[in-house]
This record gives structure tokens, sequence and C-alpha cells, in this order.
């Protein structure tokens, strides 16, 4: 797995580069008016907060009931901070998709052993943000 390991340290050394490409996104999508307006210092310091950690978050210790717990949480925080759920379920997809730009930078995925890594980045990837969203989605609607 040594490999997985240069995945997910390079994406938590890209932590910054990648909370500024989201940032770019969500301030300027015509979808995400709240975005738009709210604290950027708030909104770079929440976004980098997930990129930073992506390897916590991705790890096989990592339990449904604390993404549960936490997204749950964000949800609601974001209804009451006034963000449409709409708003709030697009900045995860974006903030999945703005990950995925990093797997293949670097060419860490030189061969069959590093394909199957980068594969298993993406199936934990998918399935975290999957749970987030739906947990988010719950605390949002109380």
């Amino acid at each position: 797995m040594p490999h997985k390991g240069r995945l997910i340290t390079l994406i938590e050394n890209s932590a910054d580069e990648l909370t500024k490409k989201w940032m770019g996104i969500v301030r300027n999508h015509p979808d995400m008016p709240t975005y738009r307006k709210y604290d950027e210092g708030k909104l770079y310091e929440r976004a980098f907060s997930v990129y930073s950690q992506v390897g916590k978050w991705l790890s096989d210790e990592t339990t449904k009931e604390e993404i549960q717990g936490i997204y749950f949480t964000l949800g609601t925080q974001r209804r009451e901070e006034g963000f449409k759920l709409s708003e709030l379920l697009l900045a995860l997809v974006i903030t999945r998709r703005v990950l995925w730009i990093m797997l293949p930078k670097g060419d860490l995925l030189e061969d069959v052993s590093s394909l199957y890594d980068g594969l298993d980045v993406t199936n934990h990837t998918i399935l975290f943000f999957d749970r987030a969203m739906v947990y988010a989605a719950q605390g949002y609607e109380g």
C-alpha cells in the first residue's frame, strides 16, 4: 500500500492549492449565492480542514458514525447560517471533484499496483462523500 500512502500524502500536502481551487469555483458559481457572500476566511478554513485531513477521512479507521456525527452537525449549521440545501450538497460535490483532480497528479499511477491503489482511494472517496452528503442533508432537515 505504499502508493496509496503517497496519494494521500500528495493530496494532504496540496490542501492549500485544492482549497483555493474550491474557493474559486464556489465563489463564482451561479447556483451558490450564499457562498459568494459568505466570509472568505471561514470558507477557506472549512475546505482546508477537509483537504488537509483526507487521510483520516478516507482511512478504514474512520467509522460511519464519525462521519455521521460531523456531517449531521454540518448540515444543521449550514441551515442555521442560511445556506440552501442545494448549495450545501453542491459544495460537497465540488469538494470531491476538486479532490479527484489531484489523483493523477505527480505520475503516481505509473504501474498496475499504483493504479489499484488509486482506484482504492477513489472508491473510499466516493463512499465518504456519499455518506457525508446523506448525513449533511439529514442534519439540514433536522
